[in-house]
Order: C-alpha cells, then sequence, then structure tokens
C-alpha cells in the first residue's frame, strides 16, 4: 500500500498526539489536555475502575487521584490507525506500570495493561482526540486500596 505525502503526515501527527497524551498524565500536567482533546471530547475510564466524562471533569479527576501515585510510566505500543478524511481512529496498547504506597510507607510497584480506543478529529489547530475508552486487558500487583481504580 502506497501512502500520500498527508496520510504519512496524519499518521505521525496522531502518533505524536498519542505520545503527548502518556507525556502529559505521567508529568501530572492535565492542562495539556486542551491541547490533546477535543473541547467537547468524552473520556470513559470505566474499564479500570474510574469516571467517563468530558475534558474538564477527567482533568479534574486525574488532579485528584494521580498525587496517590508517586510515579508512572504510560508505555504505548502496536498503535493501529485507520484515517478517512478529517477523522480517525487509533486502537492503541499500553503497558502502565505505577509506583503505588503501602501501608506501612513502603511502596510497590503495581501493572495495568489496557488498550485505548480512540476516534480523533482533524480540527484547525491539528488532530485531537474526541473520544478515548479504556479497553482492559489486566492489572497485576494491585494493592487492594487501589483495586477501585482499576477493577
Amino acid at each position: 500500500m502506497t501512502m500520500t505525502l498527508q496520510e504519512i503526515s496524519d499518521r505521525m501527527e496522531i502518533n505524536n498526539l498519542l505520545i503527548d497524551y502518556c507525556t502529559a498524565v505521567d508529568a501530572r500536567d492535565f492542562a495539556a489536555f486542551d491541547a490533546i482533546f477535543t473541547e467537547d471530547a468524552f473520556i470513559d475510564y470505566t474499564a479500570l475502575g474510574g469516571p467517563s466524562g468530558t475534558r474538564a471533569e477527567i482533568k479534574a479527576y486525574l488532579n485528584r487521584v494521580m498525587p496517590h501515585f508517586p510515579a508512572s510510566q504510560h508505555m504505548i505500543a502496536n498503535s493501529r490507525v485507520w484515517i478517512e478524511g478529517d477523522t480517525a481512529r487509533a486502537r492503541t496498547m499500553c503497558h502502565n506500570p505505577m509506583v503505588v504506597p503501602l501501608p506501612d510507607d513502603s511502596t510497590q510497584v503495581a501493572f495495568y495493561g489496557l488498550w485505548y480506543a480512540d476516534r480523533l478529529v482533524r480540527t484547525s489547530e491539528g488532530w485531537r482526540i474526541r473520544e478515548r475508552v479504556e479497553e482492559r486487558s489486566y492489572d497485576f500487583n494491585v494493592p487492594a486500596k487501589f483495586k477501585s481504580f482499576s477493577s
């Protein structure tokens, strides 16, 4: 299959957008979501025990929840992107180790595996995610205190 320069450019922009999301979450820079998601975006974290809601609601949720996790690394791979004009779909694998505190003040690493199912749209500012739905694969080594975030 031969790609046009536009399709190559679109794919690179979408890939960078997916990376920008991971970077923003791990840096706790939720203001960056304004350049990642459309204003009317729907984000669904329910597969791992979180809420679903608007961009603003999810930013507020992450500001409240992520301080419980001293560190995280959202590592993505195997992105499959389907582009149809000014819209696109993407399905991306994510492996997410997160440092979690324990009652004795020590920490351990919990692991989350998931896919991001995204619907994207080209805007005047570039590609943005209009809808993101997490699809659960697994979790491992998650303390009971944090199970409400993941099941």
